[in-house]
């Protein structure tokens, strides 16, 4: 009995001891989003383009034998929600990495948690700087908001435009946007001709915000708020009697600020970090066209779930590059090394200095019918 027993010890001893989240059969993603706040359409977008090419993915077997499991918990917008989420993600669920969260605000509660437990933290659906500060355990996979706002301001003053108004958070963020947008203008010897300035995020004065704006009587007003704030200040402008190009960051998402705003959105730009949906020329967009259908039984695209699904993509190769022997360490050591990965259209470069993946900035326009325009 001894004997055996030394030996069944022995046997087990050369079996390597999975990482936390990997099974034999199973790779656990955690995911903490906003599913039931104002946002939810958004958040839902997140999760929708990750589960379409991992349910692609499953369905052709798996990586290296195992199926990709995304389980996806509601903070309602909540930053305290979303630091209790990835803890208990972390450390009750035992997932093997982190995806697709909501925005910096969200995000950042997550941090310590990573940290501490050596987590990646993959493809934050957020441009804010304090998130493109390097660190080991996160990857973006799209450009940075500055990336974004430089982008605004070059396409414009190619059309010798100078007269800029800047619409903005009044905090950490926020001040971060106007900074990027006061760089690229400063780049080409401008100043913004107004701004304005909304102290809470929950209740923006948009009347106020508005009569601040259109004072400076500016050519074009760049926005880096979320749809409501937006659309409730384009409306109002418009109803003012302003003419001028409206032009948003990628920040309130594409698809809830065209509906928010209906027939008040025809000709206003938005900035996309992603290639547009329609541009089925493109085999990463032909192929997620496919899948979203599939996982939604519909046609509902989005810029959103493309960013998703190419982030995903992005994860799996790493994945797959990992080998069978996966672990977080061999994970983030295989993003590192993807230096150039072209996921059909769409080139994310890695590095073990660089955890930015892509400047990748195009604008679009919103049509009579609500669709974008590039």
């Amino acid at each position: 009995m001894a004997r055996a027993l030394v030996a069944v010890l022995a046997m087990t001893a050369c079996v390597p001891a999975q990482a936390q989240g990997v099974s034999a059969s199973t790779i656990l993603i955690g995911q903490s989003v906003p599913l039931r706040a104002a946002t939810r359409n958004w958040a839902r977008d997140i999760r929708n383009g990750a589960l379409a090419y991992f349910r692609k993915v499953n369905d052709a077997g798996g990586v290296n034998g195992r199926k990709i499991e995304l389980i996806s918990i509601d903070d309602a917008n909540n930053v305290k929600q979303a630091g209790e989420n990835t803890r208990k993600l972390v450390t009750e669920n035992g997932v093997f990495a982190l995806f697709g969260y909501a925005s910096a605000t969200l995000s950042r509660p997550a941090l310590p948690i990573v940290e501490e437990n050596k987590v990646p933290f993959l493809s934050p659906f957020t441009g804010a700087d304090p998130m493109r500060v390097f660190n080991k355990h996160v990857y973006n996979m799209r450009a940075s908001y500055a990336d974004e706002l430089e982008k605004i301001v070059d396409h414009y003053t190619l059309f010798g435009i100078k007269r800029f108004a800047i619409v903005y958070y009044d905090d950490v963020v926020g001040k971060e946007n106007l900074a990027a947008v006061e760089r690229a203008l400063k780049k080409r010897n401008l100043t913004a001709v107004s701004f304005a300035a909304f102290k809470d995020r929950a209740k923006p004065d948009i009347d106020g915000g508005v009569k601040a704006v259109i004072k400076g009587n500016p050519e074009v007003v760049i926005f880096t708020t979320l749809f409501k704030a937006t659309s409730d200040f384009i409306k109002l402008a418009k109803k003012s009697g302003a003419t001028s190009q409206m032009v948003s960051n990628s920040f309130p998402g594409s698809s809830p600020l065209a509906r928010e705003l209906g027939k008040d959105g025809v000709g206003v730009a938005m900035a996309q970090v992603v290639p547009p949906f329609s541009k089925t020329s493109l085999p990463v967009v032909a192929e997620y066209r496919a899948a979203i259908e599939k996982q939604l039984g519909r046609k509902e695209y989005s810029f959103t779930s493309l960013e998703s699904f190419i982030a995903a993509k992005a994860t799996v190769e790493a994945i797959r590059k990992a080998g069978p022997k996966l672990t977080r360490e061999s994970f983030m050591q295989a993003l590192d090394g993807m230096s150039s990965f072209d996921a059909g259209g769409y080139v994310l470069s890695f590095s073990p200095s660089n955890h930015n993946g892509s400047s990748y900035v195009e604008l679009t326009i919103i049509g009579k019918d609500g669709s974008f325009r590039h």
